[in-house]
């Protein structure tokens, strides 16, 4: 982070240096490989300082979002030579494109350039939001996230970090894929009750689930809170339900790409509950994790965007 020059701003240099990014990348993939595992860990180093330099906290535009995202989705397709011009971001994701190639296959590969473009176009739909008079929908809100929370790259990284390859027919079964997404939704909407405190108090930024919650249901932040809090656990349910009903019959590449989905949400959760990032403005232990579900009904959430991912549960 710092030999690229990620973060011009003293302050949030020395902020995101004590945020452990090996730390978080040994809780959610503690099965990794080595080198891979170094990757990663730069990866999220990058992203990161991406989503805090380039979006968050600096009045980003779609405008000039989807200008930076596709210059650097070019440098993952076609990464040498090397552009004069790149951005430290295009630099760092440049140099970790081609590092990824020692530790992949083209398969993976495309794969991880196939997140990284649904991550990108993520920011931009944030940064749209973000200047919009008003909040997204419940709706837009939970599908914008999904891809703009990083995890679609991550993801595709836990059979390269293992040193094992899940097979495109595996990867497209329809429980796999909506077993993968509750992933990016669980760890997404984890970082919004951490992150919260941080993104109001740094950035005046309401665009997170709860305060969408206020704006759709009309509900005070702590009603809208609790009602978060039920979601995710409904969510957290149906993972843990399908997830039993795909190992039995799964082979032992796609037991170990669901057994890496579950270490994320909890290594994630891990990381999260002590990281300076977050503990900065707000103690660590928020309340809201419990050993028991507030909700464990197995009814869809009525969120058109992911309501097909309980049709996957055999009843």
């Amino acid at each position: 982070m710092f030999q690229h020059g990620l973060d011009t701003d003293h302050r949030q240099r020395q902020r995101l240096a004590l945020c452990d990014f090996g730390g978080l990348t040994a809780k959610t993939m503690p099965y990794g490989q080595s080198a891979p595992l170094t990757l990663m860990a730069k990866l999220h180093s990058v992203l990161f300082s991406l989503d805090d330099g380039l979006c968050d906290e600096v009045g980003a535009t779609a405008h000039g979002l989807a200008h930076e995202t596709q210059r650097i989705l070019r440098a993952l397709e076609a990464p040498a030579p090397q552009w004069p011009d790149d951005t430290p971001w295009a630099a760092a994701l440049r140099e970790i494109r081609l590092e990824l190639a020692q530790h992949a296959t083209p398969s993976q590969v495309r794969r991880w350039t196939e997140g990284m473009r649904t991550y990108l176009s993520g920011l931009v739909w944030e940064a749209a939001c973000r200047h919009d008079p008003v909040l997204p929908s419940l709706n837009d809100y939970v599908t914008m996230w999904m891809r703009a929370i990083g995890m679609a790259p991550s993801t595709t990284m836990i059979d390269i970090v293992g040193g094992f390859q899940v097979s495109d027919h595996d990867l497209e079964r329809p429980e796999v894929r909506a077993l993968t997404e509750m992933t990016w939704t669980l760890v997404s909407w984890d970082n919004d009750f951490y992150s919260r405190n941080k993104e109001i108090l740094r950035a005046e930024d309401h665009l997170n689930l709860v305060d969408v919650l206020v704006h759709e249901r009309g509900h005070e932040a702590a009603y809208a809170l609790e009602e978060a809090n039920m979601m995710r656990d409904r969510v957290m349910v149906l993972f843990l339900r399908l997830r039993e009903q795909v190992l039995p019959t799964a082979n032992d590449v796609l037991r170990r790409y669901l057994d890496g989905l579950a270490q994320f949400v909890r290594g994630h959760l891990d990381w999260a509950q002590v990281c300076a990032r977050y503990a900065d403005d707000i103690p660590p232990g928020t309340g809201w994790w419990k050993p028991s579900p507030y909700d464990d009904s197995l009814e869809p959430l009525p969120i058109p965007t992911i309501a097909w991912w309980w049709d996957q549960l055999n009843r």
